[in-house]
């Protein structure tokens, strides 16, 4: 069957179901008649007009509607189940028929729109075209010209609401010269509102304001007054203050009713606590209940109070509730009821994974919690994981990987200084101590053992900006059980012995993030991490280390000395409702000094695999464009890392069907050492280090499971800096029927979440 002939039978099986006499609607149009405006704004306002119209068409896509068409083949189930059943109701849609749609309706609701916009006195007129069995709605919009504020004017009574509205008139939506516009009369109200929650206003809310609108002097101009209702009740004009400060930590969504005697009743500072067990320190309240007695209400307080419970990690369930004082007019007590979490619980993670290396493995992670620890909404965590990966097939078989560890972790929610530092952010600050022991073991080759204990800080200004300081962060290396395959595989690379050298780490550590993805009606977001890894810097400086000449140690290891930094910025550009194109950039450098001539291999950059440049495998590329001699019996998989990294990332998102999202993307990007390298000729970066980026581009299937994303993505090279110079594009050389190529260079990742 040809694509026209296609067309053709899903078009014509969509109308042949219609009930007798009736049409199939397909849509309505808005065209606006307006000289004054400008084509831009014209179109502007037709494109909202339309969204405005009901009842939305069947769904179209690539000009058809499948899910009419699916409704309509799968006819009438007998049965509320089976296939019929499914395809009818939950794939299928029915059709959208003329007779639903209220011309006189429409045209009304497009007349109030633009009336609301400034343009009073609109004529719509709508009409309708019928061909064969469809139907298409038009509506012609002819407004007059838009009226223009001339002027705004505020309560000016002797009420102090009135004196607290003028002095905020400078940040007024209401702009002289600008379109009248009910939206934005109301979004004024609001902000008025906004501002004398600030000032004690708590009963006051926006209806109790009239925008008086007089259009009748002037052309074309409306005057706009601001006023308070008069009949705005009393307490709605008073400013009230907090009296009294009632908590209950121990509150029971089921049992409101407990009676508590007065033994249950601790008095501290300004706050009544009412707890039958104790449950917390009374500090934990004072540092996250904003409001005193005595203080003016304000509804910033009021919210981050609220924020910062929440953000303890301890409630499940917070209810505020203000009260007017039985005994101090002008006054209200505050009442916080506190459900909490489970303060002891287990999570038990068992993990699958695969990657370009073609290794499969598993992990299983087992945490235990405790919310509560030293009374002070700690949170304490014991963890214990281990895991195994495996090559079934590949040059590593048999040289599998095991790993067996622990950590113990514990967090304040408070930063722990000499000094007292007050947060004023609806998040809890944090301070984090860590200790975590691991045992990695490479069957056949050697084993390591790696311990790190952190002590730092992470704290949030706003829900787009974040940031973690770790003031030290120490790390011992040690490995055992090197084979003697693996001591030969060193003597033909030297390279390899830094991986089973002693290492010792220590330093501070810093990242900032910034993102405002989260926005999701921005047509352009960003994600923005910076990282900043200073170690040994201090130590080495002071004792004057210096390597090879006087290298220093501590208990018999010398430590390293750098600095590295690292940038990931990231672009998410909306092209349509379920369609984006996302970019990613990362530049990283370490430069290793003093007591050190490298950064360790653990600190090094590395590139490809799955959330990488995805036509190479894992930790293959680079640096720059070196290649491991083929006389080079290391018959396990590749480690390159180096100093340098700049790799780059775009991919188009849109949804096909259902759950299954497409992708088609490029990657390019390598890595480069700092200083030359006798062992590793071309590994260091010069000029010319745009010639050895590798290039790699691919498409990709993403499944959304709602709690989870499964990615798959087959990339192929295209660039590969491996290559002699002036042979690096290998696209020139792609057969897509040559076996040999489709097994070489198609690398199909499949992993969870997406790269970036």
């Amino acid at each position: 069957m040809t694509l026209f002939s296609l067309f053709f039978v899903l078009g014509c099986s969509n109308t042949k179901y219609l009930p007798e006499g009736d049409l199939l609607y397909t849509g309505g149009s808005v065209t606006v008649k307006d000289s004054i405006m400008k084509k831009k704004e014209r179109k502007a306002l037709e494109t909202e007009l339309e969204g405005l119209l009901r009842p939305k068409p069947n769904k179209k896509f690539l000009g058809l509607r499948p899910k009419l068409w699916i409704y309509n083949i799968a006819g009438e189930p007998k049965k509320q189940k089976g296939t019929r059943y499914w395809l009818r109701n939950k794939v299928g849609e029915p059709p959208v028929l003329f007779s639903q749609v209220d011309l006189d309706y429409n045209a009304a609701v497009l007349r109030n729109f633009t009336e609301n916009r400034g343009y009073f006195k609109t004529r719509v007129s709508a009409d309708s075209t019928v061909r064969n069995k469809r139907v298409t709605a038009e509506y012609t919009v002819t407004p007059k010209k838009q009226y223009i504020i001339k002027s705004v004017t505020f309560p000016d009574d002797s009420l102090a609401m009135s004196r607290i509205i003028g002095r905020s008139s400078r940040r007024s939506l209401l702009k002289v010269g600008k379109p009248y516009d009910l939206d934005v009369i109301k979004a004024e109200r609001e902000r008025i509102d906004a501002r004398l929650k600030e000032k004690g206003y708590f009963y006051f809310n926006p209806d109790y304001l009239l925008a008086q609108v007089d259009s009748s002097k002037g052309d074309h101009e409306v005057k706009v007054k601001i006023v308070i209702k008069p009949d705005t009740p009393p307490k709605a004009l008073t400013a009230y203050k907090i009296n009294k400060i009632f908590v209950y930590p121990n509150y029971s969504l089921t049992n409101d009713s407990a009676v508590y005697r007065k033994r249950n009743i601790t008095q501290y500072k300004d706050f009544t606590i009412i707890d039958t067990t104790e449950t917390f320190k009374p500090r934990v309240y004072d540092r996250t209940i904003y409001f005193k007695k005595g203080d003016l209400y304000n509804r910033k307080d009021h919210n981050l109070t609220l924020n910062r419970f929440v953000n303890l990690g301890t409630f499940s369930f917070v209810k505020n509730e203000f009260k007017p004082s039985d005994s101090i007019p002008k006054t209200l007590d505050s009442y916080y009821f506190l459900t909490l979490l489970p303060k002891k619980f287990i999570r038990v993670e068992v993990l699958g994974k695969t990657n370009s290396a073609s290794y499969t493995g598993t992990e299983v992670n087992v945490n235990w919690n405790n919310r509560n620890f030293f009374k002070g909404a700690e949170l304490f965590t014991v963890s214990v994981f281990g895991g195994a990966d495996f090559q079934l097939g590949g040059v590593n078989k048999g040289k599998n990987i095991y790993k067996l560890g622990g950590e113990v972790s514990l967090t304040w929610p408070r930063f722990i200084t000499p000094f007292h530092i007050q947060g004023n952010s609806e998040y809890v600050p944090r301070t984090k101590a860590t200790l975590r022991y691991e045992y990695q073991k490479r069957t056949q080759l050697y084993a390591l053992n790696s311990f790190n204990a952190s002590f730092g800080y992470l704290w949030k200004e706003n829900i787009r900006k974040e940031h973690q300081l770790n003031v030290m962060d120490i790390t011992y290396v040690s490995p055992n059980h090197v084979t003697a395959e693996y001591l030969e595989d060193i003597q033909q690379d030297p390279a390899l012995e830094k991986v089973i050298e002693k290492q010792l780490i220590f330093g501070p550590t810093y990242s900032y993030t910034y993102t405002n993805t989260m926005q999701k009606r921005r047509k352009n977001t960003i994600y923005f991490n910076g990282e900043l890894d200073l170690a040994g810097n201090i130590t080495g400086l002071v004792s004057g280390a210096d390597y090879p000449n006087n290298v220093k140690t501590i208990f018999d290891v010398p430590f390293s000395q750098y600095v590295k930094i690292k940038s990931d910025f990231r672009h998410y550009l909306k092209l349509g409702k379920e369609s984006e194109l996302a970019s990613r950039l990362i530049v990283g450098a370490g430069f290793a000094y003093g007591n050190s001539n490298t950064l360790p291999t653990s600190k090094q950059f590395v590139v490809g695999g799955t959330n990488s440049i995805r036509a190479f495998r894992a930790r293959t590329l680079g640096p720059g464009s070196y290649v491991i001699p083929p006389t080079t019996n290391n018959n396990y998989t590749p480690d390159q890392s180096a100093d340098l990294k700049l790799e780059f990332n775009t991919e188009y998102r849109a949804k096909l069907f259902s759950i299954v999202r497409g992708a088609v993307f490029l990657d390019a990007g390598n890595i480069w050492l700092l200083h030359a390298d006798p062992n590793k000729p071309g590994a260091e970066i010069s000029k010319d280090f745009m010639k050895e980026l590798a290039v790699g581009a691919g498409v990709g299937l993403r499944f959304d499971l709602s709690f989870l994303i499964l990615r798959t993505d087959l990339a192929m090279p295209l660039r590969n800096p491996a290559l002699p110079d002036g042979q690096r594009w290998v696209i020139d050389d792609i057969n897509f029927g040559s076996g040999p190529w489709r097994k070489d260079n198609l690398i199909l990742n499949i992993a969870i979440g997406y790269p970036f």
